[in-house]
């Protein structure tokens, strides 16, 4: 994992003390300016985070640069914080640091984060934004969360592509249903009572489906987050598992039966119209389905072969074709089909010589490529950026969540400490609520 640098610059921090002018006064748009930096796309621009002042500065200043990090589109210069700036910027001196953009926060008195990103070539302010934290205590997870959306809007100034610091991970830890802040803080469990499996995000962030095990079997359950109320689906003959939501959050699609078991359609909330089988599997077992962003197909893991595969089916169950061949006496074990938020790839688990892979096919030329080689490594769900992907992982001797960089490579631990972590979903963005 790339950490920031901890090179110190104290004679930067002392120049910023010199500057003259107050710097927010200059801080406004002309309409009509194209957004963002112009730089390399194949290079990543240097930002530097300022100081910020206040009781709760340095944390401020600290997730903002975290988040902007592990964006993986930026690189983060630190140095020496120092005090807030209270003048106009040495832009020539920022330029000789390596920093393409400045990042410039601060708590105001009616309770928001005002940032303002700058130019440093262009010698003039980006963008400007303010956070409100509606009353949020300090350090809580709702003021996090204030800050990671901020973050996200200083990414997407500066590279035009908004970051993912603003989600959540929900995964399964001793049959429980935990939930984790994209930069791994704010652990805690979901409140979930009995043995819960398989979590799915509705596209909103508002609910999300899991398997329930209980004494009659497993079914499908949706819950409220917000209210934590729960709604127990209609069984479907046997039982039913690994959900998902269709992209319209309207629908769930859910594995179900006895002897083999088929995908089933059925409204996400009640009413409408009646369950609808997609697959006809003859006895086979079919699991593990993912949608398309468009919402026109879902890949799913069948084991008509003899073992289990990835395949794809339009969404009416027509035109189902087998998505991961394999080589001619080869039976590989391959699960956990997600398709990416932008619909270009599908990434999966592949058994590879004697420990699981997680892979990626191409949908344009349908070439696979194995994103880990290390230990053991499975249940991959992408981040609402098609870019960053969340897998179990045993390279740190236990079973815990792992957060890959898929252009990079570059890889950074998510969850810590006792018990196994596994299935995890990525949430879509978090809007204010």
């Amino acid at each position: 994992m790339m950490l920031l640098s901890r090179r110190p610059l104290p004679l930067f921090a002392a120049l910023l003390c010199l500057c003259p002018v107050t710097v927010f006064g200059q801080d406004t748009i002309p309409t009509g300016v194209r957004v963002g930096l112009t730089y390399d796309p194949s290079t990543r621009p240097g930002v530097f985070v300022t100081a910020v002042g206040g009781e709760a500065g340095d944390s401020v200043r600290a997730i903002l640069a975290r988040d902007l990090d592990f964006g993986d589109r930026l690189t983060v210069i630190s140095a020496d914080a120092g005090p807030p700036p209270s003048g106009r910027f040495n832009y020539e001196l920022f330029a000789k640091l390596g920093a393409s953009a400045i990042v410039q926060a601060s708590v105001t008195r009616e309770g928001s984060l005002h940032v303002a990103v700058h130019d440093v070539a262009a010698k003039r302010v980006l963008n400007v934004g303010d956070f409100a934290f509606r009353g949020a205590a300090s350090l809580s997870p709702a003021w996090r969360m204030t800050l990671h959306r901020a973050s996200d809007e200083v990414e997407r100034w500066i590279t035009s592509v908004r970051g993912v610091a603003a989600t959540r991970i929900v995964f399964v830890r001793d049959q429980r249903l935990w939930m984790v802040d994209s930069d791994g803080a704010n652990l805690s469990p979901l409140g979930v009572g009995g043995t819960a499996l398989s979590p799915a995000w509705h596209p909103t962030g508002r609910y999300i489906a899991y398997t329930a095990m209980a004494d009659d079997g497993l079914s499908v359950v949706v819950r409220d987050v917000q209210n934590g109320q729960a709604r127990r689906m209609p069984r479907l003959g046997g039982s039913s598992f690994t959900p998902t939501f269709s992209p319209d959050g309207g629908t769930v699609v859910c594995s179900a039966g006895d002897d083999g078991t088929d995908l089933y359609a059925v409204s996400a909330f009640g009413g409408g119209e009646q369950p609808r089988r997609v697959t006809f599997g003859r006895g086979t077992p079919t699991s593990s389905p993912s949608f398309s962003p468009d919402g026109r197909k879902i890949a799913y893991i069948s084991g008509r072969l003899g073992h289990p595969e990835v395949y794809i089916t339009d969404a009416d169950g027509t035109n189902a074709e087998l998505l991961t061949e394999s080589p001619s006496g080869d039976r590989p074990y391959r699960s956990d089909p997600d398709w990416s938020p932008d619909g270009r790839a599908v990434a999966f688990t592949s058994q590879e010589g004697p420990n699981l892979q997680v892979m990626v096919i191409n949908m344009r030329d349908r070439r696979i490529k194995q994103l880990t080689g290390d230990a053991r490594n499975e249940n991959p769900s992408w981040a609402p950026d098609a870019r960053h992907l969340v897998f179990t992982s045993t390279r740190g001797g236990s079973k815990q969540l792992w957060v890959l960089d898929t252009e990079s490579g570059r890889t950074r631990q998510l969850t810590r400490g006792a018990g196994v972590a596994r299935q995890a979903a990525w949430s879509p963005r978090m809007e204010q609520p």
